[in-house]
């Protein structure tokens, strides 16, 4: 045996799940004061900071500990980006920077839309809503879009969220796809660099 060091691999639960549901609560909050059932952005930001960032973080930092860089970037860049919004409803904010703040994640969710084609449905149709979500800020900060059209994409974003939580959760439980998450819609390939 000599100098070997036994090597201890410790099991780390699947944080998906819990990631998941944190985006769709944050969504879910979020789009009740752009569809006019709620009013101000004060009472979201529990929601958001709680949920949508920290729940989120935490998911990355485990999704990296188990060497999954897709969930572990998402997880990461959305927890981010709540933390982020959070603050900006907090202190006031410029809508045009808001807008370029938009663009650069309009500009990750789509590359992170491809990647999720080639893992499976469900979080594609995430990404998708996501994708959508951001063109109609867009639309709303740069052109004078309704809000409404953002909270639809945003209630959009939940729903697919809600689902894709549940599904892992009780995958996890089951041992076995209980609600189907679809299979991938693209093969890519590893390249060697």
């Amino acid at each position: 045996m000599g100098n070997e060091i036994a090597e201890t691999k410790m099991r780390l639960a699947d944080p998906a799940a819990l990631g998941i549901f944190g985006l769709a609560m944050a969504t879910l909050v979020a789009s009740s004061e752009k569809l006019g059932l709620t009013e101000g952005t004060a009472g979201l930001l529990p929601w958001v900071i709680f949920l949508g960032a920290f729940a989120q973080i935490a998911a990355c930092s485990i999704e990296f500990k188990r060497d999954n860089i897709f969930a572990a970037t998402a997880f990461g860049a959305f927890g981010l980006f709540w933390f982020a919004i959070g603050m900006t409803w907090y202190y006031g904010y410029n809508i045009e920077q808001l807008g370029f703040a938009v663009i650069g994640y309009l500009i990750f969710s789509i590359y992170m839309s491809y990647a999720a084609a080639a893992i499976n449905k469900a979080f594609l149709a995430i990404f998708l809503t996501i994708d959508l979500l951001f063109m109609a800020l867009l639309f709303q900060i740069f052109a004078g879009g309704p809000s409404l059209l953002s909270g639809i994409m945003e209630l959009g974003v939940a729903v697919t969220g809600f689902y894709a939580s549940a599904a892992i959760m009780l995958k996890n439980i089951a041992g076995f796809e209980v609600l189907p998450m679809g299979k991938p819609m693209l093969k890519l390939k590893k390249f060697e660099v």
